[in-house]
């Protein structure tokens, strides 16, 4: 006997949710894109950016430099001093400055000016190249003070520098 033989039903999708699913994803592919700028299709060169990690070394104790920026606590003004650790440099550097008296060039710190805090920067590179130089300064300042030192710096060579802080929660 022959077996009956069910007839095929065709079957029909249903485009409303694919229609739907198409406009969302262009919708959210065109509200998601990036275009470039005009600044940005005429540059020529890329940059490529340092990747930094946080860092924990400490100042070094040897041959630093410090250049302090701080506000005198008596007449309220600020003021430039520095300081050498190392004191035979100290020395050497203090004895090329001229206008300074016995007891200045015995001190391990001057209260200098803008002028003289280039003059010492630039002798201190003299003496020894390779001394270090860190910037302490008040949080207190305006930057331009320490805008000021840091050109002091670039002009003299020392493009390596630190900034002594305080750790968070101190």
């Amino acid at each position: 006997m022959p077996k009956v033989k069910k007839k095929r039903v065709g079957f029909t999708i249903d485009m409303t949710p694919l229609v739907d699913i198409t406009f969302l994803l262009l919708t959210f592919f065109m509200f998601t894109a990036k275009f470039k700028s005009d600044a940005e299709s005429q540059q020529k060169f890329t940059i490529q950016r340092p990747k930094v990690t946080p860092d924990t070394t400490t100042i070094p104790q040897n041959d630093l430099a410090v250049i302090k920026v701080a506000i005198d606590s008596v007449t309220l003004d600020t003021n430039y001093y520095y300081e050498l650790s190392n004191e035979t440099d100290r020395e050497k550097v203090w004895n090329s400055i001229e206008g300074l008296n016995e007891e200045q060039r015995s001190s391990p710190q001057l209260k200098v000016s803008v002028e003289v805090l280039n003059q010492l920067v630039q002798n201190t590179r003299l003496v020894r190249a390779n001394t270090k130089f860190a910037i302490d300064a008040d949080r207190r300042l305006r930057f331009k003070w320490i805008d000021d030192a840091m050109n002091i710096l670039r002009k003299n060579k020392a493009t390596v520098f630190n900034f002594v802080t305080e750790k968070e929660g101190m």
